[in-house]
């Protein structure tokens, strides 16, 4: 997995930011992106054995999500719950979700997702199979990349056929700081 993190970051060094999301959104970005994967897994697959490719596809979808959730905290002004929970309306853009919110303040973030179109779109283009691999796949590691010390959870989604995804946010603070963190370089000395 740290090799494919270090192929996607090698990949983009010196390009330019992304921009995409704010210029298309992401229901649109999503739906290009389906359209030209599908096809390459399909023939990467004949070539290569389908499970093989998916996988590496998997790990580099991962891997993006973790460097974008890297640029996202820094586009919001910072990598807090509540800058997080302002960051979702790039996912709704379009109607493209339907949310009922449950918790929000700096310690947890909490929301249901009633509707979502992108399951719909995969289904539409024949790729519900791989819905989950192109979209909700990148869920954890994007909070990761925007704040690894919030942990995800979700126990469901609508793509695998649940009535709602239930999105659960939580802050987790260590009980003893690193000493990275605490701005030491080395860990007190015992007494």
């Amino acid at each position: 997995m740290a090799e494919m993190r270090d192929a996607v970051q090698n990949a983009d060094a010196g390009a330019p930011p992304d921009t995409l999301n704010a210029r298309i959104g992401v229901l649109t970005r999503r739906e290009v992106e389906a359209r030209l994967l599908a096809p390459l897994i399909d023939a990467l697959g004949a070539r290569f054995g389908r499970e093989a490719v998916v996988e590496v596809v998997r790990e580099t979808i991962v891997a993006l999500a973790q460097r974008q959730g890297a640029e996202l905290a820094g586009q919001m002004g910072g990598n807090s719950l509540p800058h997080f929970a302002d960051s979702l309306a790039a996912w709704t853009q379009d109607d493209a979700l339907q949310i009922e919110l449950l918790q929000a303040d700096d310690e947890h973030f909490a929301f249901n997702v009633t509707r979502c179109r992108y399951a719909e779109l995969y289904r539409s283009l024949g790729l519900g199979e791989l819905g989950a691999l192109f979209s909700c796949n990148r869920d954890g590691a994007l909070i990761d990349g925007f704040n690894p010390d919030v942990a995800f959870e979700r126990t469901q989604t609508i793509m695998q056929g649940a009535p709602f995804c239930d999105f659960r946010y939580r802050l987790v603070r260590d009980a003893v700081p690193s000493a990275a963190a605490s701005g030491q370089s080395e860990p007190p000395a015992a007494a």
